[in-house]
């Protein structure tokens, strides 16, 4: 069965409810191919807002979420509370949670389980940072973290593997396609010998960073 194309747009900390609007109505009357999957990943506080708004065709996500259902953990937002403002998805692992918030692959994973075990689709982030491409050792590293989302995952039918190089993320460089595609290759040989080969030939892994 051939994968069905996946296009998501992070609008990570921006916006507000009349330029988000503006957006919305640009995605509602854009002529977009039924056969490719468009998400959009709202920040927390607007997400019962773009959900009300934004055509059905497109789903909407949440760009992180805890690992427990609820609690005292301010300023977190549990998978509950995503599906509850009628959005479909979450980004885990991001670059900017991962090297700004310090969020480490073990947490990761944990998130990653608690929003399969909720029936929230995950967009799983791994890649790697300048210096370990530039020391050799970036398939050390995105296996690593592949890893751990691995043994977190329980329906990998619900899950999109992003690779996103952060050198590529807000720094102006930009990973060519050939880049890209090498990484993307090898993650599915990874796949294919530590998880299965249905896996490897059928999840959708997509670039993430500068185009």
């Amino acid at each position: 069965m051939a994968r069905r194309f996946f296009v998501g747009g992070n609008w990570k900390m921006n916006g507000t409810k009349e330029s988000l609007e503006e957006l919305i109505t640009t995605l509602n009357t854009a002529d977009l191919d039924d056969q490719t999957e468009v998400v959009c990943a709202a920040p927390s506080i607007y997400l019962d807002f773009v959900r009300s708004l934004l055509d059905p065709r497109i789903m909407v996500a949440a760009q992180n979420c805890y690992k427990v259902a609820k609690g005292a953990f301010t300023g977190e937002i549990s998978p509950a509370m995503i599906q509850d403002c009628g959005a479909d998805w979450v980004i885990l692992g991001h670059s900017e949670r991962r090297h700004v918030f310090g969020e480490s692959d073990e947490l990761i994973g944990q998130k990653v389980a608690h929003a399969l075990e909720n029936d929230l689709g995950v967009i799983a982030c791994i890649g790697e940072k300048l210096e370990e491409r530039e020391a050799g050792t970036t398939e050390e590293v995105v296996y690593a973290q592949t890893q751990v989302i691995a043994e977190n995952v329980n329906d990998w039918e619900k899950v999109v593997l992003a690779y996103e190089p952060v050198w590529a993320i807000g720094t102006g460089k930009t990973a060519s396609p050939e880049q890209a595609q090498e990484v993307h290759e090898k993650l599915r040989a990874w796949l294919r010998a530590n998880v299965s080969d249905d896996v490897a030939d059928s999840l959708r892994i997509i670039y993430g960073g500068q185009p």
